[in-house]
């Protein structure tokens, strides 16, 4: 797996990351290959001694809705399942465990993941409804003007229509979101089979009690204050020595 260069996506990020009054809002849009390079070959061979590649494996029902609307019941997946007992293969679970190792290393190690923490969502309006239901909830009107960049700048990476919507739902001790203070997060991937490409769209809120989140966001903060610092220094290097003017 590797992380592809994304201006979009690395703004829309650090405008994912605010405070609000109560919270922390700390986001992330990534997108990555599945193209397997030598070290994911090989963790690939040792994932796969446990089954072969395109052996099913049942996954949890999804959750972005607690009452899934009848004439989704007796809808198929593309792997013949019920949306409620959907199942995945193995070589699309490996993609999915190692996008999330890719994204959190070295902090946490998804490595024992399994497919029941997984689940496959039923529609691509599910996943924005309840995205842009969260994050409306939490910044307000602010999100009616980011939204819909949001959601066309993951359109452009990776075509939408032609994914399938994962999410990763883990118990509470393997849940890096599941520390003291959080108040919620999501963690979705949009997998386009044909493109090999993931984008993962992770997201949380944690509460102002809370020092991750303080502690997040001052990172973040002075990160920028650093970069206008060398700005800055390279401004007056120019001004002052570029073209042979001194200043005054």
């Amino acid at each position: 797996m590797k992380l592809l260069e994304n201006s979009s996506f690395e703004a829309l990020s650090s405008q994912l990351c605010v405070e609000t009054g109560d919270s922390h809002i700390i986001g992330r849009i990534e997108s990555y290959s599945c193209k397997m390079a030598g070290d994911d070959k090989h963790k690939f061979k040792q994932f796969c001694q446990e089954g072969e590649p395109h052996v099913l494996e049942a996954l949890s029902p999804p959750q972005t809705s607690s009452a899934p609307s009848p004439s989704l019941l007796g809808k198929s997946s593309e792997d013949g399942e019920n949306p409620l007992s959907d199942k995945c293969c193995r070589k699309t679970l490996f993609y999915l465990i190692t996008t999330l190792n890719e994204s959190f290393r070295p902090d946490y190690d998804f490595s024992a993941a399994r497919a029941h923490e997984f689940s496959r969502e039923p529609s691509l309006n599910w996943v924005v409804n309840s995205v842009n239901s969260s994050l409306y909830s939490a910044v307000g009107e602010e999100f009616n003007s980011l939204g819909p960049e949001l959601w066309n700048a993951i359109d452009q990476e990776i075509n939408l229509q032609g994914c399938d919507i994962y999410s990763y739902n883990p118990d509470l001790d393997s849940d890096p979101f599941g520390e003291e203070g959080s108040l919620w997060s999501f963690n979705y991937f949009f997998y386009n089979k044909k493109l090999k490409r993931i984008i993962f769209f992770t997201c949380r809120s944690v509460s102002v009690l809370s020092g991750y989140g303080r502690s997040f966001l001052d990172n973040e903060l002075d990160m920028e204050l650093d970069d206008e610092e060398e700005m800055d220094g390279f401004m007056e290097d120019r001004c002052g020595h570029g073209n042979g003017f001194s200043v005054v």
